[in-house]
């Protein structure tokens, strides 16, 4: 029978889930199925009581079981559809009693568990508009203090296991609300300010110290470990900032919690307060919690106003703060091991001022009148001891940190008892070691440190002495003045001020006494005459020496021998492959700043991460956001690298490392190339690897052939201007220099070779058909017969569509393809950069215009942007891109127009005052140049030559030319004109700086298809063209 009757309730409740997630014909259905279950556990307000017309039986709705199932029913179908009519028969809060029962209830343990399951609910789905409101409700009236108490409020040993686990999941949910709004409103401004990140975490704090204050006389360590877990995962958030944040978006646990902390302390007259919290602190799980929130609480106390003051105020106030951590951490004891080690870290590894160190020192004295905790004393001396005499921290360590370091010393070792240790700590070698490593410091401020420091260790330890000259402010006396004055009292026998006066002091600001105005500087200038034959140079000045009876330093050849020898290498050590990208970009760029000495690890680690870039650059590509977090830092990394230590192989594998990085990610790393390529910090190799990487990136990028890498290939013979001369074959590989392999191995070069040879074809077929006895030949030779007839294909069936769409793999992300980011990415920074550029460089020779020609600044010198080698290289890999981005939208409106505007620029206008003519000519000799164009550099006009060609081919590929030649007639005829005067000249047998031979005959070729280009289209076009005679 009771079997029966439990089948029989749990059929009700299932219906009334079931009904909710079905269509709901009309309000009072509605209403009628969202009350029963509120009456079967009690939650039911008095004004629905009417609509309960089949009530559930009283144990058939089981919160934790049930309660979910509901809540999403309302949120995915009820709300969505009912909420307009809900508000307007004032009928919305029977919808809300399922995730925040309002305050008639709140008593009730049933409205706590549903305020327990609203949390992961509304967390689980969807977010929307309504589920913020509500979530803005259930924070507000169950934050997380209050279920806590419903938690554990009836919780044994046998369930303590099963509480636990809820208790993690809700501090989940929880600690999460903040995000997922923020998630889900976006850029939109209408957020709930209670659900803000910053406001919402400050709660959350000031709910905590409330639940820690009401649990002060619990004893159970079941219920300190949960809010001992809710502390670290509120660390894990970033609740405990390592300095005071500066706006009410960032969370700070103290900012808002310890007002109320100080309150409860100052009224913990039994002491059960600061008891809890130091349990609570030592059962943090991680001792990097019980660091993050000791350094926050450090960055939250009341400053020192003026850190070495001995008003009795300024100690007063010290003491208190003193108190304030003892009372939360507890004594500085070695029986504390994981506070001792937090401390120090945090204490002696991060900077701080001398007001910290009085109160670190008055913590381990005690905090307390009249009374010293010599154990706590002994443990922050051994500590300061370890730092204040470490060779490292006397020679790098900054001026303040070793003014703190040693206040921080005086003033722990002042507070001492007798006997005092100062007598052992003179006498300690390590100690007198660093007293002599500080005097031979360069710095006369720290120098004085340890001078300061000498003299009152020794008067601790009844000795004298003096080293005098302590008079005056410079170079540190003054500050070592006022730390004497504050040595004689300590700060813990002082009394702490109320806090009302904490403003006040926190306010004040105490000037130094013996401050003065600063003196005028004098401006006489007195020169002393040296005395007679004594020369200042003393490193002029030789020194007789023994004849050396060492031996020979070892040839090359036994260094060699000497390398390879496998029982000298024992030691060294092994560079692990990179598997992620920060990794590798810690190898080739590291970022940890002083580098270490040892170059033959720093060698090792750049030959691994090169032997491993490409691979892994490509394994990473499309996988998460690893990849574009780390382009632009492995971008900089691989531009930046030069061949310091002759590794094999490292130019090939630099240039495919950075082509797969391009190709990769282009959005990221092209813009960077880029913005680099015009700085001047890099060399010509380095430039032509860029240049390349762009290039070769881009087509890979276009699904494009790609060549191989310089090197990787044999020297084309035809490539070389004079064979005769050769030398042979080792001889040759001996002396070829890098600008050979530079010009012998150019992949952008032989690409453009074959792209303008094949815009050349194109022009020619359609020349041919304008010539009858050339189509007639043609036609006769390559008609197909008339007999043979091609089938077209057959278009696909609907199901063979519907099926080759089903198989096709949809999960894989989209691709992107190179007309995506040619234009954004590639070709228009590239374009808008070099103007730049040009602007700037024109502008820098304008100002030095004037002087003599040894002080006038050359913007076109060998190894700049602007020097012809690079600007050749420059327009040959824009010609590869343009040619590449040729099915890009914004081809024809931008990339076509800009790049021609900029081939015709580069290839008739100077770039500098000094081109073309002699750099000691005067100005009037450079005014008469001759014809535009003249005076340009082969390599330079063939490629902007080439890269008209390119865009001209295209213009009339596309639509006929018809808006390159109606919508810039005048960049189209210019264009023509400019090819025209250089084909003619060299028709006429003038002569090309830089020209013959190969190269004389590819510029001819360049200028002739530009005018055969200029003349197809403008033929097309004339008569709707402007006039623009």
């Amino acid at each position: 029978m009771s079997a029966e009757y439990n089948d029989a309730t749990l059929a009700q409740i299932r219906e009334v889930i079931s009904r909710l997630q079905a269509p709901i014909p009309d309000l009072p259905t509605l209403l009628s199925l969202l009350a029963a279950p509120l009456a079967s556990i009690g939650l039911l307000p008095p004004r629905f009581r009417t609509h309960d017309v089949s009530p559930l039986p009283p144990h058939a709705f089981v919160i934790m079981r049930h309660a979910p199932l509901l809540q999403r029913a309302l949120l995915e179908h009820i709300i969505p559809t009912w909420e307009p009519i809900l508000l307007k028969e004032d009928a919305y809060a029977l919808v809300e009693q399922y995730f925040c029962p309002d305050s008639m209830f709140f008593a009730s343990p049933a409205a706590k568990q549903v305020a327990l399951c609203a949390y992961s609910t509304l967390l689980s789905t969807a977010l929307q508009d309504y589920s913020v409101r509500i979530l803005a409700k259930l924070v507000k009236m169950y934050p997380i203090d209050v279920l806590y108490v419903n938690l554990f409020a009836k919780a044994d040993t046998a369930t303590h296991g099963r509480h636990s686990i809820s208790w993690e999941d809700h501090v989940h949910d929880v600690l999460a609300v903040p995000t997922k709004v923020a998630n889900f409103m976006g850029e939109r401004r209408d957020i709930p300010p209670i659900l803000e990140y910053g406001p919402y975490l400050a709660d959350v704090g000031v709910r905590i110290e409330r639940l820690i204050y009401t649990s002060r006389t619990e004893r159970s360590q079941d219920r300190i470990s949960a809010i001992a877990y809710l502390l670290a995962r509120l660390a894990n958030t970033g609740a405990f900032p390592s300095s005071v944040p500066t706006s009410p978006a960032q969370p700070s646990f103290f900012q808002a919690a310890l007002p109320s902390i100080r309150a409860h302390l100052r009224a913990d007259d039994d002491s059960r307060y600061s008891a809890y919290w130091n349990r609570l602190l030592a059962s943090l799980p991680s001792s990097m919690n019980l660091r993050s929130i000791l350094t926050s609480l450090f960055a939250h106390l009341t400053p020192v106003p003026a850190v070495l003051d001995a008003a009795t105020r300024t100690r007063g106030l010290v003491a208190r703060e003193a108190a304030l951590v003892k009372n939360l951490f507890g004594p500085l004891h070695k029986d504390n091991s994981e506070l001792v080690d937090c401390f120090a870290a945090v204490a002696l590894g991060r900077n701080w001022d001398e007001g910290h160190a009085r109160i670190f020192a008055c913590w381990a004295a005690g905090a307390r009148q009249a009374s010293r905790d010599r154990e706590g004393l002994e443990t922050l001396l051994a500590r300061v001891i370890d730092i204040w005499s470490n060779s490292d921290h006397i020679r790098h360590s900054l001026l303040s940190q070793h003014k703190y370091a040693t206040s921080l010393l005086l003033i722990t070792l002042k507070y001492f008892p007798p006997p005092s240790p100062a007598h052992e700590l003179s006498l300690s070698p390590p100690f007198v070691q660093s007293i002599s490593t500080y005097i031979s410091h360069l710095d006369p401020s720290v120098r004085r440190c340890g001078m300061l420091v000498a003299e009152e260790v020794a008067r601790a330890a009844g000795k004298s002495l003096d080293f005098g000259d302590w008079k005056g402010d410079e170079q540190g006396k003054l500050w070592c003045r006022q730390l004497r004055e504050l040595l004689p009292a300590c700060d813990a026998d002082a009394e702490q001020p109320d806090e009302s006066e904490e403003e006040e002091i926190a306010v004040q600001e105490t000037q130094p006494a013996s401050a003065s105005p600063p003196r005028p500087l004098k401006t006489t200038i007195v020169v002393e005459e040296p005395t007679a034959g004594y020369d200042s140079d003393d490193s002029l000045t030789g020194y007789a020496s023994p004849a050396s009876s060492r031996s020979a330093s070892p040839t090359p050849s036994e260094l060699e021998e000497i390398e390879r020898d496998p029982t000298i290498r024992v030691g060294a050590k092994k560079v692990p492959r990179p598997v992620y990208l920060a990794q590798l970009g810690e190898m080739l760029r590291p970022t940890g700043g002083l580098q270490s000495g040892d170059e033959q690890l720093q060698a090792t680690k750049v030959e691994v991460g090169l032997d491993v870039a490409e691979e892994l650059i490509r394994r990473k590509s499309g996988y998460g956001t690893e990849l574009e977090e780390n382009a632009v830092n492995l971008a900089h990394g691989l531009m930046g690298l030069q061949d310091n230590y002759e590794l094999e192989g490292f130019d090939q594998k630099r240039q495919a490392a950075l082509n797969a990085l391009v190709a990769c990610c282009p959005r990221k790393a092209a813009p960077a190339i880029i913005e680099e390529f015009f700085r001047n910090q890099y060399s010509t190799d380095q430039r032509f690897v860029m240049l390349n990487a762009l290039a070769l990136g881009g087509r890979e990028l276009a699904s494009l052939y790609v060549p191989d890498l310089p090197g990787r290939q044999a020297l084309p013979m035809e490539k070389i201007a004079f064979p005769s001369k050769r030398l042979p074959a080792a001889q040759h590989t001996k002396y070829l220099t890098a600008e050979d392999q530079l010009r012998t191995n150019n992949p952008v070069q032989l690409l453009l070779e074959g792209i303008s040879q094949q815009a050349i074809d194109n022009g020619k077929e359609a020349t041919e058909d304008k010539v009858p006895e050339l189509v007639r030949e043609r036609n006769l030779r390559v008609r197909p017969s008339s007999k043979i007839s091609e089938v077209p294909a057959s278009a696909p069936t609907g199901r063979a569509a519907l099926l080759r769409q089903l198989a096709s793999p949809q999960h894989l992300p989209k691709r992107t393809t190179f007309t995506d980011v040619a234009a954004e990415c590639f070709i228009c920074p590239f374009i808008n950069r070099f103007w730049l550029f040009l602007r700037d460089e024109q502008t820098r020779e304008a100002r030095t215009a004037l002087q003599p020609a040894l002080h006038r600044y050359r913007g076109a010198g060998t190894g700049l942007v602007l020097s012809a080698l690079i600007l050749a290289r420059f327009l040959e890999t824009l010609a590869v891109l343009v040619h590449a981005a040729r099915n890009a939208r914004e081809w024809l409106a931008v990339i076509a127009p800009d790049s021609l505007e900029l081939a015709l620029s580069l290839g008739t206008r100077p770039l500098s005052r000094g081109e073309g003519g002699d750099e000691d000519a005067g100005d009037e000799d450079k005014g008469t140049a001759g014809p535009p164009g003249q005076s340009k550099e082969a390599a330079l006009l063939t490629a902007a030559l080439e890269l008209a060609l390119i865009v001209l081919d295209g213009c009339l590929d596309l639509d006929g030319g018809k808006s390159l030649g109606l919508e810039h007639t005048a960049l189209l005829l210019g264009t023509g004109e400019w090819a025209g005067k250089v084909f003619g000249s060299l028709e006429d047998g003038a002569k090309v700086p830089g020209g013959g031979g190969a190269q004389e005959a590819r510029l001819s070729r360049a200028a002739a298809g530009v005018l055969l280009k200029v003349d197809d289209l403008s033929s097309r076009w004339r008569r709707s063209m402007v006039d623009m005679v």
